[in-house]
């Protein structure tokens, strides 16, 4: 029996987050997709995803809780596990970094590096960023900040251990000339060269005496292994290298596929190809640095305040019409825009009109005239032949744009499928057909074109949407739904269901406008407080912040938004009534005092994460405070 062609394809393992946004969930349904159809065209897949535990970010986060950084973690990655699965994503393997075997496997991987002479001890200085665990020189910062995500960055000098970067330097270029598709698209391969090989590499600092939170080396004990040397072996720990049992590893790796954002390709086409060199091991076939989604042309962040949680737009829409607009929508490398008004649009023309219509009026009629039964074609006229070598060209048409990981190009194939079956209909009128018995046999060849067109795309669509695909199967009643049957005419007959589910409900477009709208609406009622008690009072988290970034609302001429960095790496956004009292460049380096645990807010379409303390007699004053950020009041 000949053994299956593997596939392995990864997502990066995600920083832990309790706040959720739609791009985090970009990566993971495009990696999704691409395992569903690997598996339905016969390959062995492993499908990995998973989080990254360590760092000081979580170690700051979890002090701050009073709790340990395992326990301040282990919630936030069952709230992620959550969502995958109202996604419907298939993974194979969940890693984590604080496993075992993890653990394990990113010690002996320091250990084997630093036994041959490729790791050595030194003294690291230079300028790192906590929210992005990354250390830069000063040529890389932008206006002395991090040039990845625009905060502060702090000047640090430790003892470390270096890996010897500049050892495969050589060797990884000539590597590059004979594989130029390690690195894709071409435009991120062009900056990888020529604004970090060109300039020469660096040796990396692969250790931290200053963050305990993180892998210990084995040879030193008082160092933690750098997170993004512990983050990236989770590709080979989770296949057991340097296990007892590393059978998964000789199976699937080298990876097929990382698909990473654009943000951390640098780490993923140069330190991680370097370090496999090292270890002698074999580098990964692509690495697919993607763009970001993005509302109103800015990234969604936290910090931004301009995401909402997956899982609403799933308990409003259904799982599958935000996978099909993630994937659809965003031209796959590029960034893209993501919009609530826009993703209902395209459910409302693509799934619910082109596709959903078509199945429920075709099914609707093979039960009014034929009482759902359909036989295979006959009489193929030229329309019917034309039709028939639109579908057969699909399964080809779907795999060539799937090979190039352009996957909206591959789902606009199936949607002109079924808007040439739409069309089909309009041609052949099976409504006029049904009036006369003496035509029903031209009208069971339509009916049965149309049915089997509607299976095949089924098929292809199992990859994208699968729970609506799966729907499609159980209303034509056919097991036919695998690759191997992709082909016209593979299914003799029909008895299709007596009554069609309706796939997608319209959304009334008006009506989410009005609601869109509603939800940014400022409330402007100013409330008369009560009296509270010390219990009351305790309730309120008070935070010492830095004004980082500060402009007037683009709307409202009393509002200020601003940026505070309230310590442990987060920055908050916040929306205040100063405007009138204060310049924002003025206001920009205040230390002010934040309510930190304040109910989020939408004020003029802007979301506030807190508020900022203030006084009034005459005029409005800030309340400020000589105080070191992230100090707690009390």
């Amino acid at each position: 029996m000949e053994e299956k062609k593997t596939y392995y394809v990864t997502t990066p393992i995600y920083y832990p987050s309790d706040n959720f946004h739609v791009g985090h969930c970009y990566t993971t349904c495009i990696a999704d997709a691409l395992a569903r159809y690997k598996r339905e065209k016969g390959y062995d897949v492993f499908f990995l995803t998973g989080s990254d535990e360590h760092g000081q970010k979580i170690a700051d986060r979890a002090k701050a809780k009073g709790v340990s950084p395992k326990e301040f973690v282990d919630p936030i990655i069952e709230n992620a596990k959550d969502l995958w699965e109202k996604l419907d994503i298939s993974y194979d393997k969940f890693i984590r970094t604080t496993d075992e075997e993890h653990v394990a496997c990113v010690q002996k991987v320091v250990q084997k590096l630093y036994d041959q002479g490729d790791i050595y001890k030194g003294y690291y200085e230079g300028w790192y960023c906590t929210p992005c665990e990354s250390f830069w020189t000063e040529s890389q910062l932008v206006d002395g900040k991090c040039p990845d995500c625009g905060r502060e960055v702090k000047l640090m000098k430790e003892e470390a251990y270096f890996l010897r970067l500049s050892k495969y330097q050589k060797e990884f270029e000539e590597y590059l000339e004979a594989h130029r598709d390690l690195m894709q698209p071409e435009s991120r391969y062009n900056e990888m060269v020529n604004n970090f090989l060109k300039p020469g590499l660096k040796d990396l600092c692969v250790s931290r005496a200053s963050v305990k939170w993180g892998i210990p080396v084995t040879f030193d004990p008082d160092q933690t292994v750098y997170v993004w040397v512990d983050a990236l072996t989770n590709y080979i720990s989770a296949l057991g290298y340097l296990s007892e049992d590393d059978s998964l590893f000789k199976k699937y790796w080298p990876a097929d596929l990382h698909l990473v954002g654009k943000e951390i390709f640098r780490f993923h086409t140069i330190i991680w190809p370097i370090i496999l060199m090292a270890l002698g091991l074999p580098l990964p076939k692509k690495v697919y640095g993607h763009g970001w989604l993005t509302i109103g042309g800015g990234k969604i962040s936290k910090s931004k305040g301009n995401y909402k949680d997956p899982r609403e737009f799933i308990k409003d829409y259904g799982a599958d019409t935000l996978r099909y607009y993630i994937l659809s929508e965003v031209p796959f490398g590029s960034d893209g825009n993501f919009s609530e008004e826009l993703m209902v649009e395209r459910r409302n023309s693509d799934l619910a009109n082109i596709l959903g219509n078509l199945v429920n009026r075709t099914i609707t009629m093979s039960n009014k005239y034929l009482k759902g039964h359909l036989t295979k074609i006959k009489d193929v006229t030229a329309l019917d032949k034309e039709v028939i070598d639109e579908l057969d060209a699909l399964v080809v048409n779907v795999e060539k744009e799937m090979d190039a990981l352009d996957l909206p190009k591959a789902i606009e194939h199936i949607i002109l499928a079924l808007k040439r079956l739409n069309k089909y209909i309009d041609e052949t009128e099976p409504w006029i057909l049904g009036k006369d018995e003496s035509k029903y046999p031209r009208l069971n060849d339509v009916l049965y074109t149309i049915i089997e067109g509607i299976r095949l795309c089924a098929i292809e669509l199992k990859a994208f949407i699968p729970e609506t695909a799966e729907k499609i199967f159980t209303m034509l009643e056919t097991n036919k739904k695998s690759f191997d049957s992709a082909k016209f005419g593979d299914e003799s007959e029909y008895q299709v269901i007596a009554k069609p589910e309706i796939l997608f409900t319209r959304i009334d477009e008006e009506e989410l406008k009005a609601r869109l709208a509603k939800e940014e609406e400022v409330e402007e009622k100013v409330e008369h407080l009560s009296e509270i008690t010390i219990d009351d009072f305790a309730k309120v988290e008070l935070t010492v912040g830095k004004v980082i970034e500060s402009k007037k609302h683009e709307d409202a001429k009393k509002l200020l938004v601003s940026k505070i960095d309230i310590g442990h790496g987060e920055i908050r956004q916040i929306v205040s009534g100063i405007a009138e009292h204060i310049k924002p460049e003025d206001f920009v380096g205040q230390k002010v005092i934040v309510v930190t645990n304040l109910k989020k807010a939408k004020i003029r379409g802007v979301e506030s994460e807190g508020m900022i303390l203030a006084g009034e007699d005459d005029k409005l004053g800030i309340v400020t405070a000589d105080l070191e950020i992230g100090t707690r009041i009390h």
